[in-house]
């Protein structure tokens, strides 16, 4: 069989473009919709249309591509459903700044024009980040990409809309958000980030409306004291049993107010009371419902104080914070200030502090959805890997609260609701009405708001296979398979996928929920731009390479734990590729004049039978890894084959057969097993390495008719196994290995052939050796092995134990001993130095204290790299002690 011949070195660039077209061209990506071989689908989680591949996105796309491509060659109809979301906030701020830079803003425009500029714009850049997938190598069914605003997914979006209301589950009305004054929108509770602010603590004087004194309150925010409808005190505390139901003066506004009490006070949070602002805090307006305040919204949607702030109106919220503060010490009221630190809540998108605001949203009953999405993962029907992750997901769905699904944007599905200007219908529809059905008044008006991003990223399992419609695709393949994403959104994402699957298909949207964690650097810190640690994906694609890339990405993903990078990390596993590349150009030499169709007439030979073996224990463990989502043990445990047996050790056991050393019978007997272990070896490792395999499997068959990634994935080979062949080839390799190892410590040249004698623990062992003594000749580079069994150490020897098998290797005439000895005892006491040093360094609790983390690192390193060649050349000088005894 001819054999394409292999270049000087892979070359990544070239190769994943070639055959990233050729999978493409022969639509190897694609799924059918009607299949006898069992279905396998997942979607894709969707990337904003305005996203840039991020570590994020690379991790959680090549741990999918893994799974498909494994389950593709397993036999299964494998369906990746790939798409984007239109992503409201963030795509609407991205077109604003665009129109900003021509000095205008979306109200110059107005709302149909604005719509227009932002389908422009997503037409003209969005959807980079697909391009930048293709580079990873995802192997999505591009033909049937979805976007989150297009025709079928926006039908999906009403249907579900409409048949919630006509339920009672979506509902209007006045509630506190967290209201972005930036985005002017309302934010659900997940889009809140939390940073730490050292602010203060103010405490402040509330006289008693009779004079009779006056109660302290403490507060972060005295700018929203003008909005107090109350005080509030813990009807248990003591200190304030006779003033509940007693009234205060709000100072600067000078109105009465009541002293309530409510369990929800905290008595040792500041003076124990505090004051009630309904229309500025979540727990404040939820007291106030209990009590029937009055609720006072003290600011617009801007930020800006209105006409309930008194003279303050006018004013943006932290110049008003100064204001009120300035004329509470004026009037006497500001008793005192105390540093404080505390969690001040942000929009996600813009970073701008969020403000709580009472306003009429739309909101979904939760908690009967909620209910079923429990029960669902209670039961099994839906497992979330790793297990752990079950806690938190019952504890934030039994603690749900109504979903607030209406947002203040203009880009975004349009909340399915017209009004009546005649007789105030409320329509709710699935199409456009064209007349009030009561009335038949033409002129409707539409809601403003638009739904949140969430809503319909909700419906994605199945809107995406063409639901409201019965299709082929939604009845293959949902439920689907597999989700894989990033533990951050589990409740932003896959809890509502699992409430509105089970509301919707009356079914669980996937069986299994698999959660990666995050992407950090090397030292397990958090990426960020202020840090500059930030790794680029496509920067490191560039550099060492996709199948580099992914392979590192995988082998560093142990579930539960995060994945710690560095470039150097990624540049050793293209060592790994360079490896695997040189080890291929040898067995292609060596398979050149291989004929496939040829009878074999020898049989296997004890290296033979072990590396298939070892195959099979590895296509065990690949397999069982990646069924089990262990993709840390899957590739660590082809790695371990490829480098450790295939290339270090069977390789090299081949070459006497391939040199002329072996009949021709034996020859075709080790290039069958060549053949077979090479083939099997690229296909396990192919849905870590798509490109490079595919290269080598293309060179292997000198065709192009078929690809690696369809072909079939190995399964374990009962003749394969050999727990013989296995016992004596580590006996073996052991013996080479101590071998090797006495030469390194005595500092034995290569060129140098030993004469060794080898003492068998008994008459099988001896019998194993004597039968090996070809291999261990060649590979310990030996001019003479002889093997006894019970032989008597002779003098002058360097000793290596294995079990009850001692191997002698006789040192004299080939070390200069004393020489040696001073050499190791000059280096010994060096190093015996540096290691006084640094254990002292470290015992210093002042260094330990002042010094930097990663000096302290550096420190700890050396010391154990210290500890270790102090160990190595003890052990060394005592060996050569002995043999000069």
């Amino acid at each position: 069989m001819s054999k394409k011949e292999l270049s000087k070195a892979f070359e990544p660039a070239h190769a994943e473009e070639r055959w990233y077209d050729y999978w493409l061209e022969n639509k190897y990506f694609h799924a059918k919709d009607n299949s006898d071989s069992p279905a396998f689908s997942i979607v894709i989680p969707p990337p904003n249309v305005t996203g840039m591949l991020h570590m994020g996105h690379a991790l959680n796309n090549t741990l999918q591509d893994i799974i498909i491509r494994f389950k593709r060659m397993q036999g299964y109809n494998t369906l990746w459903m790939p798409g984007m979301d239109h992503a409201g906030i963030a795509t609407q701020n991205v077109v604003e700044q665009e129109l900003m830079k021509e000095g205008l803003s979306r109200h110059d425009l107005g709302r149909a024009k604005f719509i227009a500029r932002v389908w422009e714009w997503k037409e003209k850049y969005g959807g980079v980040i697909i391009n930048q997938l293709k580079r990873l190598g995802c192997s999505c069914d591009w033909e049937r990409e979805r976007f989150t605003m297009d025709e079928g997914l926006s039908k999906a979006v009403r249907e579900v809309f409409v048949r919630l209301y006509n339920e009672g589950m979506i509902y209007q009305g006045d509630y506190i958000v967290n209201w972005c004054p930036r985005c002017h929108t309302a934010i659900s509770d997940l889009e809140v980030e939390f940073k730490q602010d050292a602010s203060f603590l103010w405490n402040i004087r509330y006289p008693f409306a009779d004079g009779s004194g006056d109660i302290v309150v403490a507060t972060t925010r005295p700018e929203t004291m003008l909005g107090d409808t109350a005080v509030a005190v813990n009807p248990l505390d003591f200190r304030y049993r006779d003033q509940v139901g007693k009234f205060v003066i709000l100072p600067l506004m000078n109105k009465k107010i009541p002293v309530i009490a409510d369990d929800y006070v905290t008595m040792d949070f500041g003076s124990g009371a505090v004051k009630i602002t309904p229309g500025s805090d979540p727990n404040d307006f939820a007291m106030a419902q209990r009590h029937q305040l009055e609720i006072i919204s003290i600011m617009d949607g801007h930020g800006i104080i209105n006409e309930y702030g008194g003279k303050y109106k006018g004013q943006d919220r932290y110049e008003a914070r100064k204001n009120v503060l300035a004329d509470l010490e004026k009037g006497g009221y500001l008793v005192s200030t105390e540093h404080y630190a505390h969690n001040v809540g942000q929009c996600y998108r813009c970073k701008t502090d969020i403000e709580p605001m009472v306003s009429k949203q739309w909101f979904i009953k939760i908690k009967p959805l909620a209910k079923q999405a429990i029960a669902a993962v209670v039961k099994d029907k839906t497992k979330i890997i790793p297990k752990t992750w079950e806690a938190t997901y019952f504890d934030w769905m039994n603690n749900i609260r109504d979903w607030c699904i209406s947002r203040q944007l203009w880009w975004g599905h349009r909340i399915p609701v017209w009004y009546c200007d005649d007789c105030d219908k409320v329509i709710v529809a699935i199409e456009d009405p064209k007349e009030c059905p009561d009335c038949g008044n033409t002129s409707l008006m539409q809601d403003e708001d638009v739904l949140d991003t969430w809503f319909s990223s909700a419906l994605w399992p199945f809107s995406t296979l063409g639901w409201p419609d019965k299709t082929e695709s939604l009845k293959t393949f949902y439920p689907t398979s597999l989700l894989i994403t990033g533990f951050d959104i589990l409740f932003f994402w896959v809890a509502r996928m699992m409430m509105m699957g089970l509301y919707v298909m009356k079914d669980v949207p996937f069986r299994h929920v698999y959660l990666h964690a995050l992407v950090r650097d090397e030292k397990g810190e958090k990426m960020s731009k202020s840090k500059g640690n930030i790794i680029d994906p496509l920067s490191m694609i560039d550099q060492y390479g996709t199948d580099a890339f992914r392979f590192t990405l995988a082998a560093y993903t142990a579930q539960g734990r995060d994945v710690r990078l560095s470039p150097e990390r990624i540049e050793g596993y293209k060592f790994f590729v360079n490896k695997i590349w040189n080890a291929s150009k040898l067995t292609l030499t060596n398979l050149a004049d291989f004929d496939e169709s040829a009878p074999v007439n020898d049989s296997d030979s004890l290296p033979d039978k072990w590396i298939k073996a070892k195959l099979n224990e590895t296509i065990a463990e690949v397999t069982r890894g990646l069924e089990e989502y262990h993709f840390n043990d899957a590739s660590a445990a082809i790695y371990h084959f490829i480098w450790h047996e295939f290339c270090d050790w069977y390789l090299e056991l081949s070459k006497p057969v391939f040199y002329g050393k072996a009949s021709q019978e034996q020859r075709q007997a080790t290039q069958k097993t060549l053949h077979e272990v090479f083939t099997v070896m690229l296909q396990l490792l192919h849905p870590f390495m798509p490109f490079v395999t595919e290269e080598l499997w293309q060179s292997l068959n000198d065709s192009d008719e078929r690809s690696i990634m369809v072909s079939k994935f190995p399964v374990v080979n009962p003749a394969w196994e050999d727990k013989v062949a296995e016992k004596k080839m580590e006996m073996l390799m052991t013996i080479i290995t101590s071998i090797r190892n006495i030469r390194g410590e005595m500092r034995v040249p290569p060129s140098i052939k030993l004469k060794v004698m080898v003492s068998a623990g008994d008459d099988e062992s001896g019998k194993i050796i004597d039968d090996g003594k070809d291999y261990i000749l060649n590979l310990a580079n030996l001019e003479s092995l002889t093997v006894e069994v019970g032989l008597v150490e002779p003098k002058g020897v360097a000793t290596g134990v294995i079990g009850a098998t001692r191997i002698f290797v006789p040192l004299a005439g080939v070390v200069d001993i004393t020489g040696e000895k001073a050499r190791l005892e000059k280096e010994l006491a060096k190093v015996s130095k540096d290691l006084e040093q640094s254990s002292k360094k470290l015992a210093n609790r002042d260094f330990c204290a002042k010094a930097a983390p990663e000096i302290i690192q550096k420190e700890e390193d050396k010391l154990k790299e210290c500890q270790e060649k102090f160990n190595t050349l003890e052990n060394a000088l005592k060996k050569l002690k002995e043999i000069s005894r």
